[in-house]
């Protein structure tokens, strides 16, 4: 009964040296000396014990694994502490790596606010920018509208140029197939021509202009190259006194007008006229002297005879 006893104590010692060691008061080297202390304390109190049963051995029959089973315990209990002290360490560990992970993470919460600053600026921005190309879009419609229009005036001013231009190439054909003639000739250097008892075809010689080669001045008649309508004008000077001045115009074998004056001064005297006549191709205009009278001319040309072609028919 006593032995029981004794048993019970040592178990109860050693449970208050478990709650110890797990309340985690003591540390560092205060822990590992109380825990020789308590090692100490245990050894003691087994070995009174032991003494304890050395004396009642001869009065009680307790079983010897008993010390087996305390010095088992006694084991139990240093691994215990042992274990104890690891998990402390492997604890402060943890602690330390939360503390690193604690301050990474913060660094990331500010990395993270401030990129969603940056968001917030770059969505701003795009925004602006959103509309400023919904500006420049609604300009450049407007613009394609304006181009578009252009396009369909340059249409309209190209099928007008085009067909200007056709007009311009049907004239420039007609214009190349009509017949050029026209002629401008005076009379002489010499002086007074005349008077003539009878008419004379006056012939001017000194030939200005004769395109198409229609006027003949060495027998002063015009012939009509094409049929057409031709312009005919004539101008006489006469120089002497008391004397009649005046011609006949043409047409083949009929006399179309007369122009004559008379100088009763001593002084010049002149007489133009002109018309429009139609002919047809081989009709000869020409200017005939009226008969009793004369005309003067010199390198002033006073006495011309010009025609041209009017157009074709």
């Amino acid at each position: 009964m006593r032995s029981a006893a004794v048993f019970l104590a040592l178990l109860l010692c050693l449970q208050w040296t478990w709650a110890q060691g797990e309340s985690g008061e003591v540390t560092g080297t205060d822990a590992e000396t109380e825990g020789g202390n308590r090692q100490e304390e245990v050894q003691f109190e087994i070995q009174g014990v032991r003494a304890a049963h050395d004396q009642s051995s001869s009065q009680t029959n307790i079983s010897p694994d008993i010390w087996a089973e305390l010095k088992e315990l006694r084991d139990m209990a240093i691994e215990q502490k042992v274990e104890l002290r690891n998990s402390k360490s492997k604890i402060e560990k943890l602690e330390q790596e939360n503390a690193v992970l604690e301050t990474r993470m913060s660094s990331s919460e500010n990395e993270v606010a401030e990129l969603k600053r940056e968001n917030a600026a770059t969505q701003a921005r795009l925004t602006a920018s959103e509309s400023k190309n919904a500006v420049l879009e609604a300009r450049m419609s407007s613009y394609e509208d304006v181009v578009k229009t252009l396009q369909r005036e340059n249409k309209v001013l190209e099928t007008r140029m085009s067909s200007s231009e056709n007009e311009v190439a049907e004239l420039k054909r007609e214009n190349a197939d009509r017949p050029k003639v026209a002629f401008s000739a005076g009379l002489t250097d010499a002086g007074h021509v005349g008077p003539f008892n009878t008419e004379i075809t006056l012939k001017f010689s000194k030939v200005f202009t004769n395109i198409g080669q229609a006027y003949n001045p060495t027998t002063g008649i015009f012939t009509a190259p094409v049929r057409g309508v031709y312009y005919f004008r004539f101008t006489l000077w006469g120089g002497r006194p008391s004397a009649w001045m005046g011609a006949y115009l043409y047409h083949n074998e009929k006399k179309m007008t007369l122009s004559y004056d008379y100088n009763d001064e001593h002084t010049y005297i002149s007489a133009s006229n002109a018309l429009i006549l139609q002919l047809e191709k081989g009709d000869v205009v020409y200017l005939a002297l009226y008969p009793g009278s004369g005309v003067f001319d010199d390198s002033f040309n006073r006495t011309i005879f010009s025609g041209f072609l009017l157009f074709a028919l």
